[in-house]
């Protein structure tokens, strides 16, 4: 795929404004993409999109391809007559500018079944149809996923490996007797994601009838508690006895931690994966193809090679890199699939090999102007050292903090390469003086989070890594995309020569 010269916004659905507690599909999200398109934006890049666990973070969902049910659109339902206005009378107040995750689960997944029940008992056969046959053509994920929620619910939330055994290890007579036991809320996780794909749809079309692409993101990594490592275990390295991860992956000590990450999801069974003709991965980014025009690979160094822990280290000192089949699977990929349209996240301490494979397949990658000042003119994130258009710069992603929050924090010596690098006297507007160096690099797409549109501080952060609560919270108010930042987004990005053509 080309990656014509352009600009977008990074923001994920849940940050939307609106009255259930949380971002939606709803009147917000159209809102916001009319505003992409008067401000001369082409791209709107969102987090993963699947059902959130612990933590309620995107990179750790219970499906590699399902859709989160928290962002149907409960308006939307009510439209569609499967809730009445007095369903949606009783809503508890929510916080503004953050999601009470706790509160919104407790408050939306009852009425999310009053519209399940009210859709299997009064739906037009023409929505039945439609729900039959999104049934069978995603049976290939679905099954497993609705199946795996509904168990997940019986055995009160804890992970598969906790299960009864014979469920947990799939024995064929304990899942024909849970499957009809478990018939009803099978049906309801069958129908939230049939809402799901209906709703992300239209939205979708709408964006794009307008030359609005979406980027998202595929994590490489699953979450060990998903119906993905539960129903095909084969395509992981896990305990035979415990069914828990016997490698683990994550990254190993660096100049930002002497102790590395270990993010505890298992790592792959590459050798059964090639095997299979990488069968398992090859759906993956169909399903993700049904969701996004454009997908990010996160942790995309993982394909080269990857840093496996064993079990029981409570540390990532202990690993070790092994080697990845990456340039076979990407063969294997574009030979099934066709090119596609992929960007490499290619941050962190990346060899001349992890950059052979991206070269190779002609991935662009990834360039974070905050991580460009401070380290003297050969830094590679400096605009200036992008060699060729292959690349996509952005301010700071949804790990970094806000470009202000980055600012007020950093060190005296990384202010003053950047004051000078701009040929500044003071940090006044600095949100837009890095919004404008994005804007006019070379790079072939210039993404910005909408927190450094909006010139919020750290209060605007979506994300720290080393922080497991608090995060993914963030969300704008309502009335706070105007007219004044929409003309100055919008000449900046005609500036610069990124409106679309």
């Amino acid at each position: 795929m080309d990656f014509p010269r352009s600009s977008g916004i990074l923001l994920h659905p849940t940050s939307l404004p609106g009255r259930f507690g949380i971002g939606d599909m709803g009147p917000a999200a159209y809102e916001f993409v009319d505003f992409l398109v008067a401000s001369g934006q082409q791209i709107w890049q969102v987090l993963p999109l699947g059902p959130t666990g612990y933590g309620n973070s995107p990179y750790l969902s219970y499906s590699a391809a399902a859709g989160n049910p928290l962002l149907i659109s409960l308006e939307v339902l009510q439209q569609a007559g499967h809730l009445s206005e007095a369903d949606l009378a009783q809503l508890p107040e929510f916080p503004a500018d953050t999601v009470d995750f706790d509160r919104v689960i407790a408050t939306k997944f009852p009425l999310l079944r009053l519209a399940s029940d009210h859709f299997r008992d009064h739906a037009s056969p023409e929505e039945r149809g439609e729900f039959e046959a999104f049934c069978g053509d995603e049976s290939y994920w679905l099954d497993d996923y609705a199946f795996f929620m509904a168990l997940k619910d019986a055995h009160g939330d804890l992970p598969w490996n906790q299960w009864d055994e014979a469920i947990a290890r799939r024995d064929p007579a304990a899942l024909e007797e849970w499957r009809s036991r478990l018939a009803n809320d099978i049906f309801f996780r069958q129908y939230t994601q049939f809402e799901f794909f209906r709703q992300w749809a239209k939205l979708r079309a709408y964006a794009n009838q307008q030359r609005i692409l979406i980027v998202g993101d595929i994590p490489f990594y699953v979450a060990h508690d998903s119906a993905d490592v539960w129903a095909q275990p084969d395509n992981f390295c896990l305990d035979e006895e415990t069914g828990a991860a016997a490698l683990m992956a994550g990254v190993p000590p660096d100049y930002f931690s002497a102790t590395g990450q270990l993010w505890g999801n298992p790592v792959y069974n590459w050798e059964h994966l090639e095997a299979q003709g990488f069968q398992w991965w090859v759906q993956r980014f169909k399903a993700l193809l049904r969701y996004v025009d454009v997908i990010r690979i996160d942790h995309f160094r993982g394909f080269e090679a990857y840093w496996a822990v064993p079990m029981g280290e409570e540390t990532a000192v202990n690993g070790e890199w092994i080697k990845a089949p990456g340039e076979t699977f990407f063969q294997v990929l574009g030979d099934r699939l066709g090119k596609l349209p992929i960007v490499a996240e290619d941050l962190g301490v990346i060899t001349p090999e992890v950059e052979a494979l991206r070269d190779q397949f002609g991935f662009p990658g990834m360039k974070i102007l905050q991580f460009a000042f401070g380290s003297g003119p050969g830094n590679p994130y400096l605009p200036f050292n992008y060699q060729g258009s292959k690349w996509i710069v952005y301010t700071g992603t949804h790990d970094n903090n806000t470009t202000l929050g980055w600012f007020s924090q950093c060190g005296h010596h990384e202010k003053e390469g950047l004051l000078h690098y701009l040929g500044c006297t003071g940090p006044h507007g600095i949100h837009w003086d890095m919004i404008r160096l994005a804007l006019s690099s070379t790079a072939c797409q210039a993404i910005i989070p909408l927190q450094d549109v909006l010139g919020l501080g750290s209060e605007g952060r979506m994300n720290t890594p080393s922080e497991s609560h608090g995060n993914w919270g963030w969300r704008y108010h309502a009335g706070a995309l105007t007219p004044e930042l929409r003309d100055r987004l919008r000449g900046m990005t005609e500036t610069y020569g990124r409106l679309p053509h």
